[in-house]
């Protein structure tokens, strides 16, 4: 569950960007994060856990200096220990935007899974400062966080893998490069699990500003894919024996470009 408000505040903004986001000629995504982190004034912590290029945390924070980020951090935490470092969580309680790289989800779980980092993260967030994560930054977000899975476009059972993210938000899964690597199958499958989720496929250069109302905003080049199987009338997930392609009647489906709504609360897909 997302750490609990505090009264009077309002809880900071959730951004899942499906990788590939555009860094040089219109960083639309990453300037409107910025924007709303405080502009020239925000403070911007990087995490590149996810990735295995040393690089990766100082590309980033030059990437947002040439936009016009005065103060950047990167915290190198490439071992649990390291994120267990009370100057790492004190230089983190400094942000105000809190930006995770790409790279392998099952890093940043394995890795910050339950340290003062990821509780950091959560309770900064519900205090107001904004999340942004690309591509596995994105995925992790959920509760219940996709870690791979069959391509295409039919559903199967053990079509999908899951593991615990750091559940920011709780009532959505979220897939990433979602189009360009086919993956509509996987997220099918992991909403045929139970209704309760809904299943959100982010293409590249592409995010959902999840404002404190539980309502996105599209932003970017592509489309999101919204999922709702709140209405499904059967599954036969409970049945199916592996590799089975799966049944499903009466899953509902959007395609939202840039500037749609989409209220997870209510279920419900709107334009501007």
């Amino acid at each position: 569950m997302p750490s609990p408000t505090i009264d009077g505040t309002q809880r900071g903004y959730v951004i899942p960007i499906g990788g590939a986001e555009e860094k040089l000629d219109n960083p639309e995504i990453l300037a409107k994060f910025i924007e709303l982190s405080g502009g020239k004034d925000a403070v911007i912590t990087i995490i590149p856990t996810a990735s295995q290029l040393d690089d990766t945390g100082s590309r980033y924070q030059k990437i947002f200096e040439e936009i016009g980020v005065k103060k950047t951090y990167s915290l190198p935490i490439i071992e649990r220990s390291d994120a267990q470092n009370p100057e790492y969580v004190q230089t983190l309680g400094k942000s105000t935007g809190i930006f995770v790289t790409g790279g392998n989800q099952l890093r940043l779980s394995t890795i910050l899974g339950g340290t003062p980092i990821a509780k950091t993260i959560r309770q900064l967030n519900a205090q107001g400062v904004h999340y942004a994560g690309t591509s596995a930054g994105a995925a992790i977000v959920s509760q219940h966080m996709i870690t791979g899975g069959s391509t295409g476009t039919v559903p199967t059972e053990g079509g999908v893998n899951l593991a615990p993210g750091m559940g920011l938000i709780n009532t959505v899964v979220v897939d990433q490069h979602f189009n360009e690597r086919n993956r509509l199958a996987r997220l099918l499958s992991a909403v045929s699990y139970n209704p309760f989720l809904i299943g959100v496929g982010l293409d590249e250069n592409t995010a959902a500003f999840i404002d404190h109302n539980n309502v996105f905003t599209v932003v970017g080049s592509g489309a999101i894919t919204v999922v709702d199987p709140s209405d499904i009338e059967y599954s036969s997930m409970a049945e199916a024996r592996t590799g089975d392609a799966l049944t499903l009647l009466n899953v509902k489906l959007h395609i939202l470009a840039t500037g749609a709504r989409f209220d997870i609360s209510n279920r419900k897909a709107y334009v501007s």
